[in-house]
Formats: C-alpha cells, sequence, structure tokens
C-alpha cells in the first residue's frame, strides 16, 4: 500500500514477520466483533502468492513448535493447514557427549500426539498471510518506520511510503533490529555468550523416527531436529570464532567433523545443505510495556536456541496481549491504556523469567568444563529417566502446556 496520507487505526503492528502475522491472526475475532482497525507495517514485500505451487527447499529454515503452541494455532483456525508440511517431534533425546547419562521423553507418556513439531518458516508464513488476506487489515508493505513518537492518546508512526498512522496501541514486533527501541528510549540488556550458533541442514542414513536430539559437548551444545524424509535441521553451538572453520569445510569434510562430534546415535549424516552462523546473545528489553505501546518477539527477548523456546515464548506472548485486550474492550477501556497492557504484563512476566532463566541456565550448566560438575551433569541426566512425575512435568512445561 503506498500512501501519502494520515491515518487513524486502533492498532498498529510493526513487523508482519512470523510474530506479528500471528498476532494480526490472533486479533480476528477482536476486529469482526469490535470493528477494529488494525495496520500493519512489514519491511519485506510479501511472500509469494499464497495459492502457487508449495515448493520446498533442502534448505528451508524451520521452527520449533511445541504441542502448546501448535494448540494456539488451532485456536486461530490455522493448524489444520500448518500440519501439512509438519514433522511431528514423538521422542526427545538428552545427553551428553562421553557421559551415560540420558534423559528421554516421550510423547506418548504424556498422552499427547506429539511433543511437538518442527515446520518451514516458509510455510508458516504462507498459512498465516493466506489467513490474513481474508482480514480487512490496512497493509503497509514494503515499508518501514522512519519515525516513531508519543502522541496524544497512542503513537505517531511516520512511514517511509508517505503515511502518517496515529495509533491507539503500537505494537512493536519487529525483532528489535528496526532501531525503534533505540528511538524511543527502551534499554535493553544484552548478555553475550561468545557462542555462534552454526545453522544447516543435514540428512541422514536412515529415519529419524520423529527422534529430536540435544547432545552436550565440550565445546557446545548440537540439536536436530526432525523435517519431513530424512533431513533434520542442525544447530551447531561453537566457541566464537571457531565456527569460522567449519564454515571454509568441504561438505565431505564437515559431515565427518560433524559425526565425531556427535557421534551415531542418529545414523549416519550424509547430505548437508548450507551453512549459515549467528552470533548467540541474551536479550531482554528493560521495558516491554508503555501507555499505547507493548514489545512483544525477539524486540522483547532473545534467547539461545539450546532449549527451542524463543518462538514459543513470543506466540504466547501474542495470545496473552489478545486476551489483556479482550478484556480491555469488554470493560470501555482505551486497548493502549495501562490497565490493560499492566494486564498484558502481568500475564507475561512469570512465563519470560522462567523460560529465560531456564534456557541461560542450561546454557551454563553444561557450558562449563569441569570433570566433577561433569559426572554430576551425568548423574542429574540419568536421576530426570528414573523419576517420571518430575520428568513429565518439565516437559508439559517446555510444551506450553503448563506454566
Amino acid at each position: 500500500m503506498s500512501a501519502t496520507t494520515s491515518q487513524s487505526v486502533d492498532i498498529a503492528i510493526v513487523g508482519g514477520g512470523l510474530v506479528g502475522a500471528s498476532l494480526a491472526c490472533a486479533l480476528a475475532p477482536l476486529i469482526t466483533r469490535h470493528a477494529l482497525t488494525v495496520a500493519v507495517v512489514e519491511a519485506a514485500p510479501l511472500p509469494e502468492a499464497a495459492e502457487a505451487p508449495w515448493q520446498p527447499s533442502f534448505d528451508a529454515r524451520a521452527s520449533a513448535i511445541a504441542q502448546g503452541s501448535a494448540e494456539r494455532f488451532r485456536g486461530m483456525g490455522l493448524w489444520q493447514a500448518m500440519a501439512e508440511q509438519a514433522a511431528a517431534i514423538e521422542h526427545i533425546h538428552v545427553s551428553e557427549r562421553g557421559r551415560l547419562g540420558v534423559t528421554r521423553l516421550t510423547a506418548a507418556e504424556l498422552g499427547q500426539p506429539a511433543l511437538g513439531y518442527v515446520i518451514p518458516n516458509a510455510w508458516m508464513g504462507r498459512v498465516l498471510h493466506r489467513r490474513l488476506a481474508d482480514l480487512p487489515l490496512a497493509w503497509h508493505c514494503p515499508a518501514s518506520v522512519e519515525a516513531i513518537t508519543p502522541a496524544v492518546e497512542g503513537y505517531r508512526l511516520s512511514l517511509s511510503d508517505g503515511c502518517t498512522l496515529h495509533a491507539g496501541l503500537t505494537v512493536l514486533a519487529d525483532g528489535g533490529r528496526s532501531g525503534l527501541k533505540e528511538q524511543l528510549g527502551i534499554a535493553s540488556d544484552a548478555v553475550p555468550y561468545d557462542q555462534v550458533a552454526l545453522i544447516a541442514n543435514v540428512e541422514m542414513s536412515r529415519p529419524h523416527g520423529g527422534i529430536a536430539y540435544e547432545r552436550f559437548t565440550r565445546q557446545g551444545p548440537i540439536a536436530l531436529l526432525p523435517l519431513p524424509g530424512q533431513r533434520m535441521a542442525l544447530i551447531w553451538t561453537h566457541p566464537a570464532g571457531r565456527e569460522t572453520a567449519r564454515l571454509a569445510l568441504g561438505d565431505g569434510d564437515f559431515l565427518t567433523e560433524l559425526q565425531r562430534a556427535f557421534g551415531d546415535r542418529a545414523g549416519r549424516f550424509r547430505r548437508v545443505g548450507s551453512r549459515h552462523a549467528y552470533p548467540l546473545t541474551l536479550v531482554t528489553a528493560r521495558e516491554t510495556i508503555r501507555p499505547g505501546l507493548a514489545v512483544l518477539g525477539n524486540a522483547a527477548h532473545s534467547l539461545h536456541p539450546v532449549a527451542g523456546q524463543g518462538f514459543n515464548l513470543a506466540l504466547r506472548g501474542v495470545t496473552d496481549l489478545v486476551a489483556s485486550l479482550e478484556r480491555a474492550l469488554t470493560k470501555g477501556e482505551p486497548l493502549g491504556g495501562m490497565l490493560a497492557l499492566r494486564d498484558f504484563e502481568a500475564r507475561r512476566i512469570v512465563d519470560r523469567h522462567q523460560v529465560i532463566r531456564f534456557s541461560d541456565g542450561l546454557v551454563r550448566l553444561f557450558g562449563v568444563d569441569s570433570g566433577m560438575l561433569s559426572h554430576a551433569r551425568a548423574a542429574g541426566l540419568i536421576g530426570l529417566n528414573l523419576l517420571g512425575p518430575l520428568r513429565r512435568g518439565l516437559a508439559r512445561r517446555a510444551m506450553g502446556l503448563e506454566r
């Protein structure tokens, strides 16, 4: 959409990626019942036509979706379509290289169809945007927010397409890379892990059987997530700087080193796709609400991928925000008012704190190379495997079924 006009909207969503698009879909009932006006500002062009043939790429990036997140998408009427390209995680296998301790979790013991799912990001985007095409949204795409300033009862957003939006509630779901938080003076705490995640898709010599692996090594954790067929998504954590040499290796030598580091539990590594590296830092915004403003997703918190909780945490934020807005509408309160936003923050604060503490704790616990601590970790993994109720409780929390 291109315009040189001013618009007043109830809600402006900055960022039309997975988090922003999920929020717009979750708002659909409120848009219908309360005639809300919602604008979405997205810097990247919209994805390919929703009806074009789906051509999955070997190298397509994917995300791990907890069972609780699947239920949230089901509540939005999206899960049936999402599931078409989803690989179910039926088992989780956690171990430490060179130690006997192992923890195994299964969907069957929890009475669930799966512990989670792995879905190509492009497919999730397609499903979300197919739904959004049916909603009366004001799209500004491609467009970016050039300036954001507080205004009476909300914020004024000056867009690169020439339009000015006045929003009663502005939601930052842009991943935190646009600089808008800095414009608003919202500080973030950043704790570098001095680690880099090397990400690629790999093909295995045998079917993965729906098993997701988390393998802790001296250099860092290695995660393998099931994808359709015999492919798996690899997340291999390296000390900063050590990833450079592996990125430069030929495919054969890379697979040999991966096999040596991971072992043979999943079979033989036969093929690797494009490799990408991402520095890892724990980032948490010091503020997630202000009058007329809410911060979601990676703009609010960026986690280590060791526990696969980043998008799941963000999606719970999406549904909690919608619940708080629905409450405000029922009570006749303004959407950007602090009563609604404090209700949202009260819903989020415990969950956010616990997930950040859990994922950060795993990194630090398994990142210390100590013989005595390694034995303690091994004993802990064995004990966790034997203590069924405790293991199941932790699993249900990780699945987003309990908080």
